[in-house]
């Protein structure tokens, strides 16, 4: 496809779930839209996989449910935990206000396969895959494009708004001179995947032992495994070999016994360096970034995701009018964007710091680490209390709605 010196009404750069979600609401809404993605394809293994209740109900909402679960996928009802042996319930769903009360796990590059399936119906919908994002143009003091290496060359793309969904290292947010601001986080997590036999539970939880805890996410034919560390201790438990790696996860899952086995090597564990991070300001003029390019999430929770839909909602919501009137899209209209999606990023990071901090961050072999959190305690005690983590999970704070037209179906 050639882009020289074409004009869209906006240029998304990032081809992720805020990324993909974004460029498919505008062109439905008739706005002109082009979606650069870096890579050939969506596929990355070991990215987060769950749909939260808030997402599912947005595809509800877009008239797209009904094929959305035809994408092959799991449903949770509820999240279990086992504490040093214990079994206790995390959250329950069934109470949300939403059309379908569970959390849905599907592969990524599948989520983005489908989304893009239902983009493309929409004329106003472009896509150029294998395309980095290089330069941003400028006119003064304002973006109005951006350049980018593809397999055609340097092509430079000009719009009425550029978009940086780039993710968390974003390319974009560099290029603009945001400012980053860094919360601490004193773990990572190695993500691996290991076969599921008959006889094993099919249902996803975290598993807490001894200060060790794991994640394990039941994907019909394999366990999805998201193994806590310390901060920076990969290169450490390397150093111990592989077999103790392997006995670590054993003493935390001993139904692993039988199978951990298939990690041949390091190649087969993956290291995600989690960070919190948000940008002072999500924008300068004629750019915007959002999704975790504005503000980067530990995987608790996993939501991540949907916080990156969510913000992709709300843009939509109020920039669609003004890019459909080729109005100058001002800064404070992108303000308004900020606005509307740093309280509930605040809260969720807030959250996530305090678990961070009084249940992820007890040392193994500690008085604290054998001692089951009070906060699960009164979980399983008092099922009520199941869905304040049910809805900050499931739904977030401000869970947006589609209030954007569907042009295909205008009158």
């Amino acid at each position: 496809m050639k882009t020289d010196n074409i004009t869209y009404k906006c240029c998304i750069c990032g081809g992720g779930p805020a990324g993909m979600m974004l460029g498919y609401i505008l062109a439905r809404a008739g706005i002109n839209v082009i979606v650069l993605e870096k890579h050939k394809d969506f596929f990355r293994d070991f990215r987060g996989d769950t749909i939260h209740p808030s997402t599912i109900q947005l595809m509800y909402e877009l008239g797209i449910l009904e094929a959305f679960l035809k994408v092959p996928h799991q449903e949770l009802p509820r999240l279990n935990g086992v504490y040093n042996g214990v079994s206790f319930a995390l959250a329950d769903f069934s109470h949300l206000p939403v059309i379908r009360k569970v959390v849905g796990l599907m592969p990524q590059w599948d989520f983005l396969n489908f989304i893009e399936q239902q983009a493309i119906r929409y004329p106003a919908f472009h896509i150029m895959k294998e395309a980095a994002v290089t330069e941003l143009i400028w006119q003064g003091d304002r973006v109005c494009g951006i350049k980018a290496k593809t397999n055609n060359g340097l092509q430079e793309i000009y719009a009425d708004l550029v978009v940086g969904t780039d993710g968390r290292s974003s390319t974009v947010r560099s290029l603009a001179k945001l400012k980053v601001v860094e919360t601490g986080v004193p773990i990572d997590v190695l993500w691996f995947r290991l076969s599921h036999k008959q006889g094993d539970p099919d249902y996803t939880l975290g598993r807490f032992s001894n200060g060790k805890i794991m994640v394990t996410l039941f994907r019909d034919t394999y366990w999805q495994c998201a193994y806590v560390i310390p901060k920076g201790d990969f290169e450490n438990i390397k150093s111990r070999g592989l077999e103790s790696f392997k006995k670590e996860i054993v003493d935390v899952a001993n139904f692993f016994s039988n199978r951990v086995g298939e990690l041949n090597n390091w190649d087969d564990i993956k290291l995600l360096t989690v960070a919190i991070d948000h940008l002072e300001k999500w924008y300068c003029n004629g750019l915007l970034c959002i999704g975790d390019a504005a503000h980067a999430m530990s995987p608790v929770g996993g939501v991540g995701i949907n916080l990156a839909i969510q913000d992709a909602v709300a843009t939509a919501n109020i920039l669609y009018k003004p890019l459909a009137a080729r109005q100058q899209v001002t800064q404070a209209m992108l303000k308004k964007v900020q606005d509307r999606r740093a309280f509930p990023t605040k809260v969720i990071q807030k959250a996530q710091a305090f678990l961070h901090k009084n249940i992820i961050n007890r040392k193994p072999g500690s008085m604290a680490s054998q001692k089951m959190p009070l906060f699960f305690k009164l979980l399983n005690a008092i099922p009520l209390l199941r869905r304040i983590p049910a809805y900050l999970v499931g739904m977030g704070v401000r869970p947006e709605h589609i209030k954007t037209p569907d042009a295909l179906n205008a009158n």
